[in-house]
């Protein structure tokens, strides 16, 4: 059943007060968050802003990001990798490779093409063998999860709410539409880019976990 038209404004101010309300750890984290569309922000403790080497405020979200489809898939499963079944896509997942930038050298973190039969797409960049191991334990362990789900009839305006949730907390791992996106960030992200770039056959075997 369809519901009554919300102003941006409205639906931007319910996001901002649901990110902010109520955070979930990842262990329990699939009984909070539903499969429907919608915004969802990452949070850190202190331990994993000082391995980010980002000025603490675990008030703060590190992330912010939508979801057109599932917040359960995206989230949880594209990002956190909660499926022990499925291995981990780091190519597949912005939030991902930004973690791993900044963590390459306290995780070891390699890059490697996201396809190792078919290189390319550097940018989308994968992780050598045990990466996604290493960064899927470390984001689990440290990281909690806020979400809110759009209002059935107002998903057209779901990226218009993204942008305008991002410019109000200017997360530090965000990159596009961040007035305050972190240049070490962009910096790391590119030396991990040219990193895959480079990969030869038997430099690393694979990208599995």
């Amino acid at each position: 059943m369809s519901t009554a038209p919300h102003s941006l404004q409205d639906l931007t101010a319910a996001a901002v007060h649901a990110l902010t309300a109520e955070r979930h750890g990842i262990a329990d984290a699939l009984q909070h968050v539903p499969p429907c569309p919608g915004l969802y922000a990452i949070y850190g403790d202190e331990q994993a802003w000082r391995d980010l080497e980002l000025e603490p405020a675990p008030q703060a979200p590190l992330y912010v990001g939508k979801a057109k489809s599932s917040l359960a898939k995206r989230e949880l499963g594209d990002h956190f990798a909660i499926n022990v079944n499925k291995i981990p896509q780091t190519g597949s997942s912005t939030v991902r490779r930004s973690f791993a930038a900044l963590l390459r050298h306290a995780l070891d973190l390699h890059a490697v093409p996201r396809n190792l039969d078919k290189p390319g797409y550097y940018s989308n960049y994968g992780l050598a063998a045990g990466g996604d191991t290493r960064l899927s334990a470390w984001m689990q362990a440290n990281l909690a999860i806020a979400v809110w789900p759009i209002p059935e009839g107002s998903v057209a305006l779901l990226n218009s709410i993204e942008d305008a949730v991002i410019d109000h907390f200017r997360p530090p791992i965000n990159i596009a539409g961040n007035r305050s996106k972190s240049a070490r960030l962009s910096r790391e992200r590119a030396e991990m880019t040219a990193e895959a770039a480079a990969w030869r056959p038997g430099a690393h075997t694979r990208t599995l976990a």
